[in-house]
């Protein structure tokens, strides 16, 4: 037995350092099965695909072999809940237990921190939409005296669908960075640099998709280098990976860009361009895209996903990709004009120019090796091209960076070789482990399917569940 792994077995023993720091720690076989596997898996550098069903303490059973190798770690979730709940709670209280000088770091994508630039930009809009709007924003002002981290979760009160979130947010699109005039206090570049910094960093499957794609182009690297990978709720890893890895053209984003476009050019260069018209030629040419998707459909509630051969043989839809590429081509000559007077405006160019290049590749032949299809929602249309999996990708990236990958989530296959997961992934060489749940489920467990119910993407599907909860209990 290596040493790491007899510091494992250690601390999940009886009297060990779990146990002395949780008087409610009890042992459970198949949660100290998959910490051995998971150290053993660290110590020989290679891939571990574990499927861990409810009750094992899979997080754990992850977490004391990664921080107990004393390797620069890298841990990934699907969701921002799960990376604040392991940055908040799970890790320091283990960091705790097993007494180690562990340095930690959280990092989100750009949509979950305050952009100070935006902020300043959002101040002088004419584009808040009502007054509810017009008190959020004089919230976050408030706050973002305050916050050392600008991280928008810190922020209690503030509703994640807000149509104030992108005015004071920054995308890879839009931001200046060096340029911009609040880069030294950039809340994002603070986050980058603490997790170079960091021993172990929690991102999530975006963003670990973000770095892969700009590490490829040579643009960034926008997550440290690391010895041991960790993807909880890897079920959802393919997903996230097909989404990011692709292309894609939003109605949403082009209307974005025309209010930015109108917004620097009326402050930066009042009089000089045909501001409004151009703005106003983007924003219709967005709308008339979606309503093109929408097409027949008397009303869309929730989300859709369409067939692209649905829509794309219509010629309105046609019609629509070609008004995107010209309102943007036009946009893109007014902003070069300019574009010595703000950064911005260089900015705003470069994605005029993206939407152009973009609605050219839809208005043709999808690309071999990939699949298209339309994101429908109430408020946008979402075109997507996307590799048909993340096989190619994520075997580059293995192979680019030697080290220990830990896949990990309670449902990955339905055989041994957990098949659904790894043929998707490329992991056909990486060893596998089925942990059972050690709930008894016959006697603990009951399956009720309520009629009439809100679908889980209707506004109306999260007081349902909490109603329904509370009269089952």
């Amino acid at each position: 037995m290596t040493p790491l792994r007899e510091d494992v077995a250690q601390a999940f023993a009886p009297g060990g350092a779990l146990a002395q720091a949780d008087d409610r720690y009890t042992e459970r076989e198949v949660q100290q099965r998959m910490a051995q596997e998971v150290a053993a898996a660290i110590d020989e550098r290679r891939a571990l695909v574990a499927e861990a069903g409810t009750g094992v303490g899979k997080t754990f059973a992850y977490l004391v072999p990664t921080l107990l190798s004393g390797k620069r770690a890298l841990v990934s979730t699907a969701t921002k809940n799960l990376q604040d709940q392991l940055f908040m709670r799970d890790l320091p209280r283990l960091r705790d237990a097993l007494q180690l000088p562990v340095t930690l770091a959280l990092l989100k994508g750009r949509a979950s921190y305050l952009c100070l630039h935006r902020l300043s930009l959002a101040r002088h809009s004419a584009e808040l939409p009502d007054r509810w709007a017009v008190r959020t924003l004089a919230k976050i002002e408030v706050w973002a005296r305050a916050t050392k981290s600008g991280d928008l979760a810190e922020l209690e009160g503030l509703d994640e669908r807000s149509s104030v979130i992108p005015l004071v947010t920054s995308t890879r699109e839009n931001c200046l960075g060096s340029e911009c005039p609040e880069y030294r206090d950039c809340h994002v570049m603070k986050a980058r640099r603490d997790a170079m910094a960091a021993d172990l960093v929690v991102v999530n499957h975006h963003l670990f998709f973000a770095d892969m794609a700009l590490r490829d182009s040579g643009v960034a690297e926008l997550l440290p280098s690391v010895e041991v990978a960790v993807f909880d709720e890897a079920h959802q890893l393919a997903e996230a990976g097909v989404q990011f890895l692709g292309t894609t053209l939003g109605s949403a984003q082009v209307i974005d860009f025309a209010r930015d476009m109108l917004g620097a050019g009326l402050q930066h260069a009042r009089g000089l361009v045909s501001w409004q018209d151009m703005a106003s030629a983007c924003d219709r040419a967005a709308r008339d895209l979606r309503l093109a998707a929408v097409g027949a459909l008397r009303e869309v509630r929730g989300s859709l996903k369409l067939r692209w051969e649905e829509r794309a043989e219509q010629a309105g839809f046609a019609k629509a990709l070609q008004e995107i590429a010209a309102a943007c081509d036009c946009a893109k000559l007014g902003l070069e004009s300019v574009d010595e007077l703000a950064p911005d405006f260089a900015k705003l160019a470069e994605r005029a120019a993206q939407f152009v290049r973009q609605a050219g590749l839809f208005s043709g032949s999808v690309t071999p090796g990939r699949v298209r299809w339309i994101d429908l929602s109430p408020h946008q249309a979402r075109l997507v091209e996307s590799p048909l999996d993340i096989r190619d990708a994520l075997r580059e990236q293995m192979a680019a960076a030697p080290k220990a990958w830990i896949f990990t989530s309670a449902t990955l296959g339905d055989d041994e070789r957990l098949s659904w997961f790894t043929e998707s992934a490329g992991l056909d060489d990486a060893t596998t482990l089925r942990v059972g749940s050690p709930f008894d489920y016959p006697a603990h467990a009951r399956l009720y399917i309520p009629t009439g119910f809100p679908k889980p993407n209707e506004p109306g599907h999260p007081g349902a569940v909490a109603t329904l909860a509370a009269r089952c209990a």
